[in-house]
Order: structure tokens, then sequence, then C-alpha cells
């Protein structure tokens, strides 16, 4: 879909394709009231920037509509509307051996139950064993700091699901 054909979609439906890129739900609202916006580096700007003004609890509800990392029935199942794009983002935990998988899940029961939400890392272009190192290296931060560092992630994930809306 063209910038153009974006800007021309009645609310609800671009509602729901911002909504396959972000799941806070304040993100998605504010972003439909830019509409229409003049060019990609702006549609860009613009979702950082209100992403970054979100608050923590907008930030734990967009970690909510993503499958753990290397989760393919979570995939398939809750996450029908984003899954391809997820399922491309993790493709390389398809290739991971069995030890790695088995080390990601244990990582992510690890991570969730310390931080009370999955572990958020943008996967595209990343190994299994890449995502595994990151898992274990975030999980000594505090709270506070991990919360800002998952956030960034889901940002970096954001443009890329907008990028990817855009050549759709």
């Amino acid at each position: 879909m063209t910038l153009t054909e974006l800007n021309d979609l009645p609310r609800p439906a671009l509602t729901e394709a911002l909504r396959k890129c972000c799941g806070a739900t304040a993100w998605v609202t504010q972003m439909v009231d830019l509409f229409p916006i003049a060019d990609e580096a702006v549609l860009l700007a613009e979702a950082a920037r209100i992403w970054n003004s979100l608050d923590e609890a907008d930030w734990r509800e967009a970690f909510t509509h993503h499958p753990k990392i290397g989760d393919v029935a979570s995939l398939k199942e809750k996450f029908a509307s984003t899954s391809a794009w997820a399922a491309g983002e993790q493709g390389a935990v398809a290739q991971a051996s069995e030890e790695t998988l088995h080390a990601l899940a244990a990582g992510n029961d690890a991570y969730e139950q310390k931080f009370g939400y999955i572990f958020i890392v943008c996967a595209t272009g990343k190994s299994a064993d890449e995502m595994l190192a990151l898992l274990q290296a975030r999980l000594p931060n505090e709270p506070a700091e991990e919360i800002r560092v998952a956030a960034e992630e889901q940002r970096k994930i954001t443009e890329i699901r907008l990028k990817k809306l855009l050549t759709a």
C-alpha cells in the first residue's frame, strides 16, 4: 500500500492497519488523528514521537500483541493478523538448535516472571543464538531500566512494520 492509499483509508480501516504495526491503543488513536500524513519520514518521526510520549501501561499493552520469541503455536493462534510479519521477524528461530530453543523458552519464562511481560526484541536480522544472548544480557537489568529497553525494541519493531505496511 502506498502512503496515498493509507491516507485515503476510512478511519476504521486505518485504525486496523496501524494496529498491525503496534498494539498500544493510545498510539493507534494518536496516529490516526494525524492523518493524512505528508510523507514516510513524517510518518516514522511522528510514530516514534508518540510512542516515546506514552506511559508504561501503554508500552505493556503493545507487548501483549507479540508472541514469545520462538512460540510458533502462539504465532498461529493468537496473532493471526500479524503472524506473517512476526514469523518473518522471527524467521531465524526456525533454524535454531533444540538446545537454543529450550534455552529461549527457559529464558522467556525467567524474563516474564521477573519483569511481568514477555521478552521484547527487534528480531529482524538476528539469529536465535543472538536473541538468546540478548535475552540473557538483559535479564539482570533492573525493572525500571528494562522497561525502557523493551520499549525501544518495540519502537524499532513498529518502525519496521510501518515500512512493511507501505510496501505491502
